[in-house]
């Protein structure tokens, strides 16, 4: 219901804005810019689908080749206890625990084209445990709250942006983007628990997250004690051989079991095209949505108002030139990146506000984004209260984001 009116609202708003461009301000351009947009976005969205399908056939060939070879259920053992309890509805050692194990991995290492496919496995084996097929779960809601928080233990092209601009140290955002992503997680974890009843100081998910938090502080140390410039080297090639091991741990195994890896991975492959061209209607709809809300100016009245209330309380107002990207983020990734590119280039890739706009871009996810392909693709239509605590996640990352970095960078 909440992204029923969110996507009207788009559309209103808008148009009311455009009207009193072309009315006070003789923009005569303005309704032409609306409409080109909506032609641009719908493009976009079909050809973010068609990219998609080439990506999302290898993973799901893969994950049924590890699915088969039994691997997906020794993931599911190691995390089943901790997920059992995130995931109540979902049954003990279920495979979905290890493909949600993956897509999580995945984003963590910063690995969006195999996170995609991934997330999309999981949501459809979550959709076969669902008794009402167009409303979203719990466990799916979860899930996908989860994604939308952008955890992020290494973010690569961030530290790749910075890098190719010219930026002294790439890798100045890693801790304050891997702090702010935390807490827009935890946040996104509370706000799901508290809809759902969860408990959350159960010992076994204390377990888990304080097993995770040491491994993260380890990160952050091992990372603090190397040469700088070696931070972004190391993370990138850890990040790749990890992937590729996984594969090969697959495919090893499979082969172990006597299993034909190559008629299993054509299995699973047949799936991609018609998860991609499921996903189309759903994302060409928040695209054009949001690209005529950006057009319109409306993106740019927020900030600047913004930045006058700000202005009046007498605060520091340093921030709100990076403001762009976190409005952007829940709405579009490729915004969001030409917003942060658009800074880094504006402000200088070193500067308060071009470190700041990076630390927001690794903060969190493209809510609507994950929301459309990801409830899209099995057809769910009443997400509940999915995009609420979703958007709780993304500005409790903005806001981290914004504190870290006025102690780190300013």
């Amino acid at each position: 219901m909440v992204l029923n009116y969110l996507w009207a609202g788009f559309f209103l708003i808008a148009f009311a804005i455009a009207l009193f461009q072309l009315i006070f301000f003789q923009d005569y351009e303005i309704f032409q810019k609306l409409v080109a947009s909506t032609f641009d976005n719908a493009k976009l969205g079909f050809e973010i689908s068609l990219g998609l399908t080439g990506v999302m056939t290898l993973w799901l060939g893969l994950m049924k080749v590890g699915e088969k070879g039994g691997i997906i259920a020794i993931f599911a053992r190691l995390v089943g206890p901790f997920f059992h309890r995130l995931f109540p509805e979902i049954p003990n050692n279920h495979p979905v625990f290890g493909s949600v194990l993956m897509n999580f991995s995945a984003n963590m290492l910063g690995l969006d084209n195999a996170a995609t496919p991934l997330g999309l496995k999981a949501m459809k084996e979550m959709q076969e445990l669902n008794p009402h097929k167009e409303t979203a779960s719990k466990a799916q809601i979860m899930f996908l709250v989860l994604n939308t928080s952008g955890l992020t233990i290494i973010p690569i092209s961030v530290m790749v942006f910075r890098a190719q601009l010219g930026a002294v140290d790439p890798s100045d955002v890693f801790i304050p983007i891997l702090l702010a992503t935390f807490f827009s997680t935890v946040t996104g974890l509370i706000a799901v628990s508290l809809y759902q009843r969860i408990n959350l100081l159960n010992p076994v998910i204390l377990a888990y997250l304080g097993t995770f938090m040491l491994f993260v502080i380890g990160l952050i140390y091992y990372f603090s004690i190397i040469p700088q410039e070696q931070v972004s080297i190391i993370s990138t090639v850890a990040s790749n051989v990890i992937l590729f091991s996984i594969i090969i741990s697959f495919v090893g195994l499979a082969l172990y079991r006597k299993v034909n890896v190559y008629e299993a991975f054509i299995e699973g492959a047949k799936e991609g095209f018609t998860v991609a061209i499921t996903i189309i209607p759903y994302l060409v709809a928040i695209l054009v949505a949001i690209g005529v809300f950006r057009t319109s100016g409306a993106l740019d009245l927020l900030v600047n108002g913004i930045g006058y209330a700000i202005a009046l309380t007498g605060l520091n107002t340093d921030f709100v030139p990076a403001l762009p990207v976190a409005f952007m983020k829940p709405l579009s990734g490729s915004g969001a990146r030409g917003m942060m590119v658009e800074a880094l280039n504006t402000y200088g890739v070193d500067s308060f506000v071009g470190r700041l706009a990076s630390t927001i871009q690794g903060s969190t996810e493209t809510t609507f984004y994950i929301l459309a392909v990801y409830f899209g693709s099995v057809g769910i239509r009443n997400t509940r209260y999915a995009l609420t605590c979703g958007l709780i996640a993304d500005l409790a990352g903005v806001i981290a984001a914004i504190f870290i970095a006025y102690l780190f960078f300013h």
